[in-house]
């Protein structure tokens, strides 16, 4: 069963936390497939990607880019996984029946975003039922993350936010 870990953003938007996230897990050796509900957004991602930081460089791709195996992270707004990625990134909702195949998931959310937050309660809930590990994390006041919750295997119920 894949580890799912709940990233509750409260300090930093999206574009500035998860391309810390993903440099982690290629530092880790790992490679990425990143889901997005909106094309608009998977857009956004690939710009956002390339320029986040003045010295830093984030090799990803899109199906449009060509060569979607050899891509260390790809991002989607569908199913695929090209690149035989072991860690997967929702965000905006995306689903994933395929939850299993991975090693790693990271749920992403907004907290400032009511309608996330009930997703990502949903998504906690429906992972605790399907047996898999869950993890709660928060960023704290630098923008870092801190553990603040887990369950597994039809553990206790300590949702998001």
């Amino acid at each position: 069963m894949a580890e799912l870990g709940f990233y509750h953003l409260t300090r930093t938007p999206l574009e500035e936390a998860l391309p810390r996230l993903l440099e982690k897990a290629l530092a880790a050796g790992k490679r990425a497939v990143v889901r997005v509900a909106e094309p608009e957004r998977l857009e956004l991602l690939n710009r956002t990607l390339w320029t986040y930081g003045n010295d830093s460089f984030l090799p990803h791709g899109t199906r449009a880019d060509g060569f979607a195996e050899e891509q260390p992270v790809y991002l989607t707004t569908g199913q695929e996984v090209p690149n035989g990625a072991s860690i997967l990134v929702l965000l905006d909702g995306a689903e994933a029946d395929d939850l299993g195949s991975f090693e790693r998931c990271l749920a992403l959310f907004d907290g400032r975003d009511d309608e996330a937050v009930a997703r990502a309660r949903e998504r906690w809930r429906a992972a605790v039922a399907g047996g898999h590990r869950v993890t709660y994390w928060q960023q704290n006041e630098r923008g870092g993350w801190v553990r603040a919750g887990g369950a597994g295997g039809g553990g206790s119920d300590p949702s998001p936010a």
